[in-house]
């Protein structure tokens, strides 16, 4: 699918040499990453040049982090874009890509900083690409805020699949944070043709899918994190099963993955231990979000519904989602794209509450 040119707004300014700059405030919205990454995205899909200010402004560490600084390196990367500004604590960066080329890459991040979001800031500039790319990002695999392997490999990796955007993952070692040395591997076939999502029902309960798992930690925390998910999760009228896991990895950790299936969709919700949390609670705060969302007549997970976002606005056909919760994170991406690209989207709801995601591009 060839990229899509965007419609420029007032915020699409000349510059010195002749080439145009879509300007965004990085505070806008939750203020947070997502902005960055979203934008350098869609530069690469539109090879439109963007120059953010303000970036993360309202974190208590303002500017770039380190998996920011990855996330423009490897975009760079892919690209062979002109880049000023991407240093640590910086909060305005200009960014001007090249072509994006397929290849075989490798980011070390350097810390736990998230692999998960490097990766999803290149997935679909490379995904759309006309050759084959492999990934390998080293950093966090299972950090707090951010999407962890078990998620994106059991939920969002399916869901994409299912609109024409094909790849694999794997993870040789896992990364919890504060340590990090994790690894995630990505091979991406190229050549995608992105299909619209209708996603207004989500059907009965089918099962839940489970995996309570810890590295470098007794096996009697998996199992207690199992056993308390089990007895929470007895009540519903669907098969439930949870398997223990003891993962590779450098540093300690525990995480408990919980995946609902139904008839026509799915939802993920996972919890990670922490020093002197107790398995008990990290169980309690997986199935608390399960319950939650079968609380709600969401169809997909509020995570979700914003990772999806970016993908069903380069669709060939208008898409529809009912999520469990319309997030600020959601919000704020709605209002990134529509600054790159001439797409509609119509989100019914307001935040916290269930809502309806109408994308037409």
């Amino acid at each position: 699918m060839p990229a899509r040119r965007p419609v420029l707004f007032r915020k699409a300014l000349p510059i010195a040499e002749g080439r145009r700059v879509i300007e965004i405030d990085g505070s806008m919205g939750e203020g947070g990453g997502q902005v960055l990454r979203s934008s350098l995205s869609l530069s690469l899909l539109t090879g439109e040049a963007v120059r953010l200010r303000n970036i993360r402004a309202t974190r208590p560490r303002p500017g770039l982090g380190y998996q920011h600084c990855m996330a423009v390196q490897a975009a760079a990367g892919i690209s062979r874009a002109q880049v000023e500004g991407d240093r640590l604590g910086s909060r305005e960066l200009y960014f001007a890509p090249g072509p994006v080329m397929s290849g075989n890459y490798h980011f070390d991040i350097g810390t736990a900083g998230a692999t998960s979001l490097v990766l999803q800031t290149l997935l679909l500039p490379l995904a759309l690409a006309r050759s084959p790319s492999r990934i390998t990002i080293s950093g966090g695999t299972h950090v707090p805020w951010s999407p962890c392997f078990h998620y994106l490999d059991w939920h969002w990796r399916v869901l994409l699949r299912r609109m024409g955007v094909a790849f694999d993952l794997e993870m040789p070692m896992a990364g919890f944070y504060p340590q990090g040395g994790g690894e995630l591997r990505a091979a991406i076939p190229g050549n995608a043709r992105i299909t619209g999502l209708q996603l207004r029902a989500r059907g009965r309960l089918v099962r839940v899918r489970g995996l309570s798992a810890v590295a470098n930690l007794p096996e009697e925390i998996g199992a207690r994190q199992r056993s308390r998910a089990l007895q929470r999760l007895n009540a519903l009228d669907c098969d439930v099963s949870i398997d223990l896991e003891s993962l590779p990895a450098h540093s300690r950790g525990t995480v408990l993955v919980l995946l609902a299936g139904f008839q026509h969709s799915q939802a993920c919700f996972f919890a990670l231990g922490a020093r002197g949390k107790r398995a008990e609670r990290v169980a309690d705060e997986a199935v608390d979000e399960l319950l939650r969302f079968l609380a709600s007549d969401g169809a997909v997970d509020r995570w979700v519904a914003d990772q999806l976002l970016l993908p069903l606005a380069c669709a060939g056909q208008p898409s529809l989602l009912r999520t469990g919760e319309v997030t600020t994170h959601l919000l704020t991406n709605a209002d990134v794209i529509r600054c790159f690209l001439p797409v509609r989207i119509d989100i019914d709801g307001v935040a916290g509450q269930p809502g309806t995601l109408r994308v037409v591009p």
